[in-house]
């Protein structure tokens, strides 16, 4: 086990209290706050049950490099993006460990434009942290800290623009969403409550003590599957901690997945307008059929939230996401969001009429295999 933090280009995570301390936290944020412009920085977290320590340490050293912290307390990841626009901010930090499990937490960063940091701003990051030549202002300049009340109101009205609301409404959905003590049970019950779903949330509650495993893989959902069917839903949504990715159980309690959730947003968006698409390079053909089948190029893009913006502002698409469950719609934001991919899922549904097992079913089948190991940093020249 190393006491070294994995980094990114976007930021890093590590195990709290060996390769994530308080101290390396500080650090960290310090060496972002001196690569941002003028300007405050949002702060959100996950839900963890480390966050609130994690985010102390974060505040801290924002207001000790002279920032002021605005903190919208637990919200989803693509909800911070949207508040840094919305903020008129000069960047964002989001306290989470993505899909992790809880011995883990993390630090994401945003620049002002609302997006994951890409490359070159997440190098120059890196190199102030590791050169650990940090200044702290004088008392009479210390930031300020704000408490925000509204975390998500912005982010739920651009969700619903994007989308038919009266025709979602009419079909009066049951549906079943497992956060899973994430952050994604508090815009997830507003949005769909005002879609007039008829709701089952698991994992209500944004504590971090997780009912299963947080990735949602088939066989963390296994129990989840079950629920579906005995509720009646119509399709389980189910959610990473930090709510940038959705996986589908189908109407029948079969686990449809994450690869599937990109796959019936491109399906249902291409459907309804023409233009190019995005994907990273792990993710599965499906999208690229989908795209020859409705006469439009896709895209490949390196792995990595950042890069799949990148490309897709570069080529203007449409749309885009990572197999991993992270559909991105520029009219919302360019970051993976499972609420975009639970809004559109429910118009497909609503539009054609038909069950998620039906619109699974107008997609080419693939079969893709993804597993983990675990291995050190230089092993692989990071």
């Amino acid at each position: 086990m190393t006491n070294e933090p994995i980094i990114s280009v976007s930021g890093l995570r590590g195990i709290v209290g060996e390769s994530l301390t308080p101290e390396i936290a500080i650090r960290y944020v310090a060496a972002f706050a001196e690569s941002l412009p003028a300007g405050p920085v949002v702060v959100s977290r996950d839900g963890r049950h480390t966050g609130p320590m994690v985010a102390e340490a974060v505040r801290a050293a924002l207001l000790a490099s002279g920032r002021a912290a605005l903190d919208v307390a637990v919200a989803a990841t693509p909800t911070t993006g949207v508040m840094v626009r919305h903020l008129g901010a000069a960047g964002g930090i989001q306290i989470s460990a993505s899909h992790n499990p809880p011995a883990y937490n993390g630090l994401k960063l945003f620049g002002g434009d609302g997006r994951v940091i890409s490359a070159g701003p997440g190098a120059e990051v890196l190199e102030r942290f590791q050169a650990d030549s940090l200044g702290w202002v004088s008392h009479e300049h210390l930031g300020s800290m704000t408490s925000l009340n509204d975390s998500f109101g912005e982010h739920l009205a651009l969700v619903q623009k994007i989308v038919d609301v009266d025709l979602i409404r009419g079909a009066n959905f049951r549906v079943l969403l497992d956060s899973n003590h994430g952050s994604g049970s508090l815009l997830g019950r507003a949005l769909l409550e005002s879609l007039h779903c008829d709701i089952t949330i698991l994992g209500d509650q944004p504590h971090g003590r997780f009912a299963h495993l947080p990735e949602p893989t088939r066989e963390n959902l296994a129990g989840v599957c079950g629920s579906v069917t005995d509720t009646g839903a119509v399709v389980g949504f189910c959610q990473d901690p930090d709510a940038d990715r959705l996986a589908l159980i189908d109407e029948q309690g079969h686990y449809v997945g994450e690869e599937y959730t990109l796959a019936v947003c491109v399906d249902h968006v291409l459907s309804k307008a023409k233009g190019p698409i995005v994907t990273n390079c792990s993710t599965s053909r499906m999208s690229d059929d989908l795209a020859q089948r409705y006469g439009v190029e896709c895209h490949r893009s390196k792995v990595g939230e950042a890069n799949v913006a990148d490309l897709m502002i570069e080529k203007q698409a449409l749309f885009g996401g990572e197999g991993n469950g992270g559909p991105i719609d520029p009219r919302v934001g360019y970051v993976r969001d499972s609420f975009v991919g639970m809004a559109l899922v429910l118009e497909a549904l609503a539009t054609r009429k038909q069950p998620i097992s039906a619109l699974c079913d107008r997609i080419p089948k693939y079969a893709i295999e993804k597993s983990q190991m675990s291995m050190a940093s230089e092993a692989v020249g990071l």
